[in-house]
Order: structure tokens, then sequence, then C-alpha cells
């Protein structure tokens, strides 16, 4: 595959970022959507017993949250475009209801002969816990 022109407007170390506080709304609208309605996320009763303690956010909410990472990367580059394909995520820390969180993305790689930007990926809480980390990677069309 022939490197894109547009692989040149990336370069290492870009950043982005994208922050929001995570609310009632969220949670159950996101359950909605997706279906995930398990009882750590909606009822109260259920999370006091859990090691959590209080309900939590769903993990892929927080991976949605890089999501709008990506498209603020993707949208940087002309027609045709570019495209996420692959989120390597672990989490490593609850997301409370209330809790502020940072989505950020580095760029730590560029694969010229596969047109594709690799990207560190984390998402902090507002006292600065990572509560998600890994990769993602984007295909430049």
């Amino acid at each position: 595959m022939a490197k894109r022109p547009n692989m040149d407007i990336f370069k290492l170390g870009d950043t982005a970022e994208f922050s929001k506080t995570v609310s009632e709304y969220d949670v159950y609208g996101f359950a909605g959507i997706v279906g995930d309605f398990y009882g750590v996320h909606l009822n109260e009763e259920f999370a006091q017993k859990t090691r959590f303690g209080k309900r939590i956010a769903q993990g892929a909410l927080s991976v949605g949250f890089l999501a709008t990472v990506m498209g603020y990367m993707a949208a940087r580059v002309p027609e045709p475009g570019a495209v996420s394909y692959r989120y390597d995520i672990t989490f490593t820390a609850p997301v409370y209801l209330g809790d502020t969180v940072t989505a950020r993305l580095d760029l730590i790689e560029k694969e010229e002969e596969r047109n594709t930007c690799i990207f560190r990926a984390t998402v902090t809480n507002q006292v600065g816990v990572v509560v998600a980390e890994g990769r993602t990677y984007l295909k430049v069309l």
C-alpha cells in the first residue's frame, strides 16, 4: 500500500483531549442505547454490596469518550478521510457518577506503509487517577 499524503498531517507527539462530568443521565442513556443494565451501573442498593461501594459508569462509556477524541483526529484528515478501527483498552479504576474524566490521545507511532497512526490512550479522573488506558488505531484512507 502506498503512503497517503494525508499521513503528513500527523506528527509524533500530536495530542487531543475531551473532558466530561459523568452524570446520571449519561449512565442511564448509555444503558438504554447498548443494553447494559447491570446493577452496578443502575441499582444503588446492588452497587453498595460490590467492591465499588456505589454505582459506577459502564467501562465502555470511557471507550466512547476516547472515540470522541479519535473523531477529532479523523476530522483533521481531508477526503477521503480516516477511520478508527481498533481500541485496545484496559480499565484500571472505576468511574463514579459525578467524576469528571478526560480522555486523551497521544500519537506515539506512525506506520507509514500501513497508513496507520497509533495513539497512547488514557482516561483520567478529576484527581489524576488513570481509569482506562491502552492504544487506539487510526487508518488514513
